[in-house]
C-alpha cells in the first residue's frame, strides 16, 4: 500500500512539474573578455509567440535565430509504459560587446495559451580582452565561420609575355556548412593584362581539397589572361560577400550539431605575378608578338583570271595563342595588281587553357593588265613555348596568269570591298544640236529675294540672343544638368537592358547602369556615396516606403548577383519588369 502511494505521489509530482510553462535566459558564464561573442538563449518549453526580446545596450546583436524541437519522454509504472511529447522553443541572439563594465540585459516576454511570461534580468560583466582557448572540433567564439577560404588559384605565376594564365576563384567552405546570398562582387581591373571571362553556367559545389583537407568547394569565376609587358604584376583582391551557416560546435538534444547564420566578407588578397620577357636572340625580324602554336597559309581563291576581274587572297593564322593581340603580315603584290585593305575575320573561342581558332585577314586583288605576276612568299614568326624557341612558317611563292580583259572590273562574290566597283572607259562625244538660252532676265539687284536676304540677319539677331541666354542659364544650372543627364542615361540603359535581353553579362550590366544613375538622378548623390546603408537612408529621408526601399536594394543585389550565376531568359524579363515597377512606384514617392 506504501509503495502504491509513493508511486502514485511520484507520478502526480511529475505531471504538475511537466505541466509548468518555464520560460527562461541563459548564457554560458557572467563574466565575458571583450574579444569574445556571447550566446543568449531564450528558452520556452512550449510553444510561445508575440516574442518581445529586451534591449541589448552595450552589445552589437546577431539574430533572432528560432529553434523548435520536440523530445519525448518515457514513463514506466507498474510494467504500464507511457510517452510523452515535449515541445520547446529556442530564441538565440549572438551578442558582440562593445565595451567594458557591467551590463543588464532585460526581461524578455512571450505568450502561450494568452498568458504572458517574462524571463529574469541577467547580468554580464564586460571584462578586458582575453585569450580564447580552442577545442578540438569546436570553433572559436571569435571564429565561426573560419572554415571558409576564397582562393585565387593560377595556372602559372611566372609566365613569358603573352603566354595565357588561367586564373579560377574557388570558394572553399566545410562540408557541414552551406553559402549563399552572394552579393557585392568586386572583382579586379586586371592592368596590364588582356582579360576574357570565361560564362559560369552554373555554380555548383564539389569535393575539393584546401591545404590537404576535405572541403566542399564552388566556383565562382574563371578568368584568362594575357601579360602584356615583363615586370612584377599585381593583380587587385577578388572581393565577395556571402551568407553562411556554420557548426557552432555545440549540440542539439538529438546529438546534431547546431549551426548558426553568419555574413562573411571575403577576399583574395593581392596576387603577384612575375611575367618574363620573350628572349632577345635568335628573335627573327618578322616577329609581331605572338606567342603559342600557330599553323600559317595564304591562299588565293584562284590564280588564273581577265584583267579587271578580281580574286581573293586569304592569310590566316589558326591554332593555340595569343590570336587577338598580334597582327597578320601583309603581302606584296606587284604594282599592276591593285589590292584594297583586308576584311578581318576572326573565328575563336576561349576555354580555360586559352584562346584557340584561326584569325585571318582576306584582301581583294584586282589585276590591271594582261600577264603573269608572282607574289612573293610571306613569313610569320611565333614564339613557341613547348620548346621555348622562336619559329618561321613561310608561305610558298603564289604565280598569278591575267589573260585579255574587257576593262570592267568584276568582282567575284557578292560582299567584294566596296572599293572595287565598276570601272568603264566613257567616251565624251561632241554635240551635233545648238541650245540656245534666252539673254534677258531679271536682275537680282533690287529683287524681293535681295531684300530678303538683306533684312533676314537683322531678324535673327534678337533670336539668336534669347537662345543665347537660355544656353547660358542651362549651363550655369550644374545640378538641373546633372540630373537630366542622369534621366537621360536612365532611359537609354533600360533600353540597351531591353536590347540585351536574352545575353546575360551585358543585359544586368545595363540594368545595373539604370538603377545606379536613377540614384544619381534622385538622390543627387555620387557613385563613391552609393554605400547600403547611404542609399537606403536618403530614400527614407525623402518619404520612400520601407517596402519600396527593399525592392530597391534587393533588385541592386540581384542584377549583380545574376551576372556570375545561372539566368534564364524568364528571370530576365522579370527583373526588367520588377526594374520598371519600382522605378516608377519610387518616382511616384520621392
Amino acid at each position: 500500500m506504501k509503495k502504491t502511494f509513493l508511486i502514485l505521489l511520484t507520478s502526480l509530482f511529475y505531471f504538475s512539474v511537466s505541466a509548468q510553462v518555464k520560460f527562461e535566459a541563459q548564457t554560458e558564464r557572467s563574466s565575458y573578455g571583450l574579444n569574445e561573442r556571447i550566446q543568449l538563449v531564450f528558452t520556452i518549453n512550449n510553444e510561445g509567440d508575440n516574442f518581445e526580446p529586451p534591449k541589448f545596450s552595450g552589445f552589437k546583436t546577431e539574430g533572432p535565430f528560432i529553434n523548435k524541437g520536440n523530445q519525448t519522454s518515457i514513463t514506466i509504472v507498474n510494467g504500464k509504459v507511457t510517452q510523452k511529447r515535449e515541445i520547446s522553443t529556442q530564441v538565440i541572439y549572438y551578442l558582440t560587446p562593445v565595451k567594458k563594465g557591467v551590463f543588464t540585459i532585460g526581461s524578455a516576454s512571450i505568450q502561450f495559451n494568452e498568458t504572458t511570461y517574462k524571463s529574469a534580468p541577467i547580468r554580464i560583466t564586460i571584462t578586458d580582452p582575453i585569450e580564447i582557448p580552442s577545442y578540438p572540433g569546436q570553433p572559436n567564439n571569435m571564429n565561426y565561420g573560419e572554415g571558409i577560404h576564397l582562393v585565387a588559384e593560377m595556372s602559372t605565376k611566372n609566365p613569358y609575355v603573352n603566354q595565357p594564365v588561367t586564373v579560377i576563384y574557388k570558394l572553399y567552405f566545410e562540408p557541414r556548412s552551406t553559402v549563399g546570398n552572394f552579393r557585392n562582387f568586386k572583382a579586379p581591373k586586371y592592368e596590364d593584362f588582356w582579360s576574357q571571362y570565361i560564362d559560369m553556367k552554373q555554380l555548383r559545389a564539389e569535393r575539393g581539397k584546401f591545404n590537404g583537407k576535405d572541403y566542399s568547394m564552388v566556383v565562382l569565376r574563371k578568368v584568362i589572361l594575357y601579360p602584356l609587358e615583363a615586370g612584377a604584376k599585381k593583380i587587385e583582391p577578388f572581393k565577395i560577400e556571402l551568407d553562411a551557416e556554420v557548426p557552432t560546435g555545440r549540440r542539439d538534444w538529438f546529438g546534431e550539431y547546431e549551426m548558426r547564420l553568419i555574413q562573411k566578407s571575403l577576399s583574395t588578397g593581392v596576387q603577384t605575378i612575375n611575367v618574363k620577357a620573350l628572349p632577345e636572340n635568335n628573335k627573327p625580324s618578322s616577329f609581331t608578338g605572338a606567342v603559342g602554336n600557330f599553323d600559317f597559309k595564304v591562299v588565293p581563291s584562284k590564280t588564273t583570271l581577265k584583267a579587271g576581274e578580281s580574286l581573293d587572297l586569304e592569310v590566316s593564322v589558326s591554332g593555340k595563342g595569343n590570336l587577338k593581340l598580334f597582327n597578320l603580315p601583309k603581302p606584296i603584290v606587284p604594282s599592276a595588281l591593285e589590292m584594297y585593305d583586308p576584311a578581318h575575320i576572326e573565328n575563336v573561342q576561349t576555354p580555360v587553357t586559352g584562346i584557340v581558332g584561326k584569325v585571318s585577314d582576306k584582301y581583294t586583288i584586282i589585276p590591271q593588265f594582261k600577264g603573269k605576276y608572282t607574289i612573293k612568299p610571306i613569313e610569320f614568326s611565333y614564339y613557341d613555348l613547348a620548346s621555348n624557341s622562336y619559329k618561321t612558317i613561310t608561305s610558298k611563292e603564289i604565280t598569278i596568269d591575267v589573260a585579255e580583259g574587257d576593262g570592267t572590273v568584276v568582282s567575284n562574290k557578292e560582299n567584294a570591298n566596296k572599293q572595287a566597283i565598276q570601272k568603264k572607259e566613257v567616251f565624251q562625244y561632241n554635240k551635233l544640236k545648238t541650245e540656245f538660252v534666252s539673254a534677258s532676265r531679271e536682275d537680282f539687284l533690287g529683287s524681293g529675294l535681295f531684300y530678303s536676304l538683306l533684312l533676314a540677319p537683322l531678324l535673327l539677331i534678337p533670336i539668336v540672343m534669347i537662345a543665347r541666354k537660355q544656353k547660358e542659364a542651362k549651363d550655369a544650372d550644374v545640378v538641373g544638368n546633372r540630373v537630366r543627364n542622369n534621366n537621360r542615361l536612365v532611359k537609354k540603359y533600360l533600353s540597351e537592358a531591353k536590347k540585351q535581353m536574352g545575353d546575360k553579362v551585358p543585359f544586368y550590366m545595363a540594368m545595373e547602369k539604370a538603377l545606379h544613375n536613377f540614384l544619381k538622378a534622385k538622390l543627387h548623390i555620387e557613385t563613391v556615396e552609393m554605400s547600403k546603408e547611404n542609399i537606403i537612408e536618403i530614400l527614407q529621408n525623402k518619404n520612400a516606403s520601407e517596402s519600396s526601399v527593399n525592392q530597391f536594394m534587393e533588385l541592386m543585389n540581384d542584377c549583380e548577383f545574376a551576372r556570375y550565376a545561372p539566368a534564364t531568359d524568364t528571370a530576365m524579363h522579370n527583373d526588367f519588369d520588377r526594374a520598371i515597377e519600382i522605378i516608377t512606384e519610387l518616382e511616384k514617392q520621392i
